[in-house]
């Protein structure tokens, strides 16, 4: 187990380091909360004028956006804005953070239009997202976090993180930030992230679900009808208990994460997620959410970490058939990150299908 998160951090993570730069320290106030918005399934490109040009410029691939900024809640760098593919410093260099229980979060702002929220998998960050701002970002506000625990966020020595806390901080950024009901896209475990925010949303804070390779759970311990998982459950409880040797989780550490996840309290970060509990199952969760909100599954049929033929992917690629809500692509030979292996395959279906949602006045 240890060592599958281990590796999903490194496919995640970017190889230059994030950079510490702060920006301003952002509060905000609850204002009353709005409807939620109605997604109907996909027409015709001819019918879908919202996000057409940046479809067109995803698929010549040019991720660039217009920089506009749009909103007051964060600093935005026209330079980055205006790049094909925003560079960590130039993303960083436009965040914003948020004051969350009195920890800071770190996130990103750009664009104008109807919200979305990206969320970041295990070992990740707001860069993580660098090849679909600039392009998302010409038709939508888009908003990128970073998870508490990772990237820029704080990371609080001893703090227990689950999957049911990084799911409220969603609910509650949506609350006390955007304030529109909005879309949640997440990859991997920020996937699931989304799932359960979405479930648990009594505000009609969620108007849809985009899911790119999302997660059984937050480690391995939630796959436990995956034959793979079963063979080698007793090697993974024995990781667990190595991880909690302060000495040993720290060498491990060091040799294998570097970059958005490191930093102070990021060894904490690390080993809460891979040896605590795995959280809800998105199967468990996905018929309630998605009679209320519509679903874009995503998958690479790559993906070494949750691949297609294990319990979580089958569950999903039989969902459509299931579910009138959901939608299913398939990406080929496309890995657990579709945004970032080949945003040139999962940035089309992204925006076509988001861009063909009506929405109804809040």
């Amino acid at each position: 187990m240890a060592a599958a998160l281990a590796a999903a951090a490194h496919h995640h993570r970017l190889s230059s380091s994030s950079p510490a730069a702060r920006t301003r320290v952002v509060h905000h106030h609850r204002r009353r909360r709005s409807s939620s918005l109605s997604f109907s399934a996909p027409a015709s490109s001819h019918g879908c004028p919202r996000g057409a040009r940046a479809l067109r410029r995803a698929a010549a691939g040019d991720g660039g956006g217009n920089g506009s900024g749009g909103v007051s809640t964060g600093t935005v760098d026209p330079a980055a804005a205006s790049s094909p593919s925003s560079s960590l410093e130039e993303l960083y260099r436009s965040c914003a953070t948020w004051t969350w229980r009195g920890m800071r979060v770190n996130y990103l702002v750009r664009g104008e239009g109807p919200p979305l929220l990206l969320v970041h998998g295990f070992g990740a960050s707001v860069g993580h997202w660098r090849r679909n701002i600039g392009v998302l970002s010409e038709s939508y506000t888009v908003y990128a976090i970073d998870l508490l625990g990772f990237g820029a966020s704080d990371k609080p020595p001893g703090f227990s993180y689950t999957m049911e806390t990084w799911a409220e901080l969603i609910l509650d950024f949506l609350d006390e930030v955007v304030r529109r009901p909005t879309v949640l896209v997440g990859n991997s475990v920020g996937s699931l992230a989304c799932v359960i925010a979405a479930a648990d949303s009594s505000r009609d804070l969620v108007r849809g679900l985009v899911l790119l390779n999302c997660s059984g759970g937050m480690n391995n311990k939630a796959i436990v009808d995956d034959w793979r998982i079963k063979l080698l459950l007793p090697l993974l409880w024995l990781i667990d208990f190595l991880l909690k040797q302060r000495r040993i989780a720290s060498a491990l550490f060091e040799r294998i994460i570097r970059g958005p996840a490191d930093g102070e309290g990021a060894l904490d970060a690390f080993v809460s997620t891979v040896t605590g509990p795995p959280g809800p199952s998105p199967i468990a969760l996905m018929p309630a959410v998605a009679a209320r909100s519509p679903v874009l599954v995503l998958w690479g049929d790559r993906d070494p970490f949750t691949p297609i033929d294990g319990p979580v992917g089958r569950y999903f690629s039989a969902l459509p058939s299931e579910l009138p809500n959901v939608t299913l692509h398939m990406l080929e030979g496309v890995g657990h990150c579709p945004h970032d292996d080949r945003p040139d395959l999962a940035q089309p279906n992204l925006d076509h299908t988001i861009g063909c949602y009506p929405i109804r006045p809040t």
